[in-house]
């Protein structure tokens, strides 16, 4: 088997698995076999049976059910934080590469102030001074995550910027922004997609970490990380089947997410190189 079939079949096993888990989450109302916020104490810790597939947790709710609605809440705010974060950045990056000058120099030292504090210690700052609500969570991903969107985004338009044609473009008097619309984000909008994969399993991780502290998601609202800091930490011991159904399946979606990105960053022949700041 040639390197391309190996790579296209790889590449359609990480898209099915994906695509499986966004229709799970799609499709939640009609494949979820009970409400997921149902309560029947009478039920509660079951074990997976045939009337509970993956059991039951301390309130006697179906795991099964909470699972499939559990990765609707993750994956809008990773999408919706991921995408803001790529436009904010996508902007930030373009004005500071293709301005150049004092314009680059204060966008630059604003990006190193941002890029020199921990991640995740701001994004929960920010999350536990502002209302805990989707809002706050997406704004907290976006302040910690444009950065990395701007700092590839304005290293991508400096090469294409210095570019002859360009130059020509200039001399045949088209404006600024119709090179920046025509010439400069084609040219660049491969890294960007890319960056974006990339990005956005680290966010899904980050939303779950959030989830996990009681910073994310509020109960009883189904979402995979609440699930894992809920009752599967107080009774993973007697009920392990709390702890690996939304660990599964937070594992799935990252690493899908992950090995999309590094296929197709090999499918698309992208240097290492040029996504390094210059």
């Amino acid at each position: 088997m040639t390197r391309r079939k190996k790579q296209n079949l790889q590449l359609i096993m990480v898209c099915s698995i994906l695509l499986a888990i966004v229709l799970m989450t799609i499709f939640a109302p009609w494949l979820a076999p009970y409400d997921p916020l149902e309560v029947n104490m009478d039920l509660r810790l079951l074990p997976p049976c045939c009337a509970h597939l993956l059991g039951t947790d301390a309130l006697g709710r179906d795991v099964l059910s909470r699972v499939i609605y559990g990765g609707r809440a993750s994956l809008l705010l990773a999408v919706a934080a991921t995408a803001c974060s790529m436009g904010v950045g996508l902007v930030i990056g373009i004005i500071a590469g293709y301005c150049g000058g004092i314009v680059d120099g204060i966008i630059t030292a604003i990006s190193n102030i941002f890029q020199g504090l921990p991640g995740m210690v701001l994004m929960i700052a920010l999350v536990g001074v502002l209302e805990r609500n989707s809002k706050s969570i997406i704004l907290a991903l976006v302040i910690t995550s444009w950065v990395g969107f701007s700092r590839l985004v304005r290293g991508e338009v400096m090469k294409v910027k210095s570019e002859m044609y360009i130059e020509g473009m200039r001399c045949l008097g088209s404006g600024h922004l119709r090179i920046i619309l025509r010439h400069v984000l084609p040219n660049i909008r491969t890294n960007v997609i890319l960056q974006f994969t990339t990005r956005l399993g680290r966010v899904v991780l980050s939303v779950a970490g959030l989830s996990y502290l009681g910073l994310g998601i509020q109960p009883p609202t189904p979402d995979w990380g609440e699930m894992v800091s809920g009752t599967a930490r107080r009774y993973f011991r007697s009920a392990p089947h709390l702890l690996w159904a939304p660990g599964l399946c937070i594992i799935l979606l990252t690493l899908s997410i992950n090995l999309l990105g590094d296929l197709l960053r090999d499918r698309l022949d992208v240097k290492q190189d040029s996504v390094k700041e210059l």
